[in-house]
C-alpha cells in the first residue's frame, strides 16, 4: 500500500513538474519571440533612419549647388549692370540723371547684398567661415552700405539717420573683417526696416573709445518697429525660427540672419545684444576690440591710376558687356587690353603675344578658366615668363578658389569687380612701376 501511494506521488510530482516545465518554456519562447520581434523592428527603424538621413543629406548638398547656382546666375547680370553703371557716372549728365543713376546704382548694390546675405549666411551655418584681418576705414566702407539701405527705407516712408561718432584727428586705420562686419550689419538693418512700419531707423558707430593699441567700435542698429516680447527676446539668438513669422502676416520672411550675426559676432570675438519692447522697437548692438593700424589711404591714392608705364593684359572673358566693363576699368588704371572670348583663344593668343598680366574668367565655352591656366603653364613661353594669372568669376565660393589654386592661379577676383581690389592685385604682380 505505501509502495502504490508513494508511486502515485511520484508520478503527480512528474506530471505537475512536467507542466510547470512547460509553462515555463512557454514563457520563455513567448518573450524571445518578443525580443526578436524587437529587434527585427529596430534594425527596421534603423534603416529607415539611414535612408531618411541619406535623403537630407542629399537634399542639403541639392541645396547648397542650388544656392551657388542660384548666386552665380544672379551676380553675372548685376556684375554688368553695375559696371555700365559706373561707366555711365563718368559721362556729362545733369542733376537729375545723375540722381537717377545713383538710385539706379543703389538699388544695384542692395540686389547684391540681398543675394551675398544668402550665400554668405549658408556659409555660416555649415561653419565654412573665417575671419580675414585687414585694415579698414569703417566710416567710407560703411557709408556706401548705408547709403544703400537709405534708399530702401525711403521707399517704406521711414526716417533713416547714420551717424559715425570718431575723432577726425586721428592718425590709424584699424584692422578688421569689414565683409562680416558689413554681412551682420546687412542682416541686422534689413530686419529693422522689415519690422518697422513708422517712424525711423538708426544706425550708429561709435569709435571714441581706445584701449593702449586698440580701440572698441559699437554698432548700435535702432528701429521704431513691433518690438519683441521678453521671452522672444531669450530665444532670438538661440534660433532666428524662434520668432514665429505667422504670428506677423505682415511681415513674412523676416526675422532671417538672427542667430546667423550672432554667430558671427562671437567669432569676431564680441557679443551680440538686444534691448527691445513690443510695439515700441528694438535696438541692436555688439562692440569689437579692433587693433589699430597705419595707412589710411588719401583721395590721390583712390583716383589716380596706378601703372605708370605701359602694362599689357590679356582678358578672358565669354560677355561682351563685361568685356566693356573689364576694359573701363582696366584703362582707368593705365592697362591695355586684349580679349580672348574662351579658353582656347586666350592660349593661343598667349603664344604669338607677350602679356604682362592674364586676368581668366573661370566658366567659359570649349575651354573653362581653369584647363585654360593648365595650358598656358605647361607652355615653354611660361617657364620663361612667369606671368601672373588672376582668376575672375562671380562665383566666389570656397571651392572655387581652391580649384583655383589647384590649377595654378595666382589670385582670384570677384565678381562685380571692386576697384580698390584690382588696384591692390594691380600693384601686387606688376613688375613695373606703380
Amino acid at each position: 500500500m505505501e509502495n502504490k501511494i508513494s508511486t502515485n506521488v511520484l508520478v503527480l510530482f512528474l506530471f505537475g513538474f512536467i507542466i510547470v516545465q512547460i509553462f515555463v518554456l512557454q514563457y520563455f519562447f513567448k518573450n524571445q519571440l518578443k525580443h526578436e520581434v524587437r529587434i527585427s523592428n529596430f534594425k527596421n527603424r534603423i534603416r529607415e533612419l539611414q535612408t531618411s538621413f541619406d535623403e537630407a543629406d542629399k537634399l542639403v548638398d541639392y541645396k547648397s549647388v542650388y544656392i551657388a547656382n542660384m548666386s552665380y546666375e544672379i551676380r553675372t547680370p548685376l556684375s554688368t549692370v553695375l559696371g555700365m553703371l559706373n561707366m555711365l557716372k563718368q559721362t556729362h549728365l545733369d542733376d537729375d540723371q545723375k540722381a537717377q543713376v545713383e538710385i539706379a546704382e543703389y538699388s544695384s548694390k542692395h540686389l547684391l547684398q540681398l543675394v551675398n546675405m544668402v550665400t554668405d549666411n549658408e556659409d555660416v551655418e555649415n561653419g565654412e567661415v573665417e575671419i580675414n584681418l585687414l585694415a579698414l576705414d569703417l566710416k567710407s566702407d560703411l557709408s556706401q552700405l548705408f547709403k544703400v539701405f537709405e534708399y530702401q527705407a525711403w521707399e517704406k516712408g521711414l526716417e533713416f539717420e547714420y551717424k559715425f561718432l570718431v575723432d577726425e584727428r586721428r592718425k590709424f586705420s584699424l584692422l578688421g573683417d569689414s565683409l562680416r562686419i558689413q554681412q551682420v550689419l546687412i542682416n541686422l538693418i534689413n530686419n529693422a526696416i522689415k519690422f518697422t512700419n513708422s517712424g525711423k531707423i538708426t544706425i550708429i558707430v561709435d569709435q571714441t573709445v581706445s584701449i593702449e593699441d586698440g580701440q572698441i567700435v559699437t554698432f548700435y542698429v535702432k528701429d521704431t518697429g513691433i518690438g519683441l516680447r521678453p521671452e522672444k527676446v531669450k530665444q532670438i539668438f538661440d534660433d532666428s525660427k524662434a520668432f514665429n513669422v505667422s504670428e506677423e502676416r505682415d511681415y513674412r520672411g523676416g526675422g532671417i540672419g538672427l542667430s546667423i550675426s550672432h554667430k558671427l559676432v562671437k567669432l569676431m570675438g564680441g557679443d551680440l545684444k538686444l534691448e527691445s519692447k513690443e510695439n515700441e522697437g528694438s535696438t541692436f548692438y555688439f562692440s569689437l576690440q579692433l587693433k589699430k593700424t597705419l595707412g589710411i589711404k588719401s583721395e590721390d591714392e583712390i583716383k589716380n591710376p596706378v601703372l605708370l608705364e605701359k602694362f599689357s593684359v590679356l582678358v578672358a572673358e565669354d560677355n561682351r558687356m563685361n568685356q566693356k566693363v573689364i576694359k573701363f576699368l582696366l584703362e582707368q588704371q593705365g592697362a591695355d587690353c586684349t580679349f580672348a572670348k574662351n579658353g582656347l583663344e586666350a592660349v593661343e593668343l598667349y603664344k604669338i603675344l607677350d602679356f604682362d598680366m592674364i586676368f581668366m574668367d573661370i566658366y567659359m565655352p570649349d575651354m573653362d578658366g581653369y584647363e585654360a591656366t593648365k595650358a598656358i603653364k605647361k607652355t615653354e613661353k611660361y617657364s620663361h615668363y612667369n606671368i601672373p594669372i588672376i582668376a575672375v568669376s562671380a562665383s566666389a565660393f570656397e571651392e572655387d578658389i581652391i580649384n583655383a589654386k589647384f590649377a595654378g592661379i595666382d589670385d582670384f577676383l570677384a565678381k562685380p569687380l571692386e576697384v580698390a581690389k584690382l588696384k591692390e592685385l594691380l600693384i601686387k604682380y606688376s613688375k613695373k612701376d606703380a
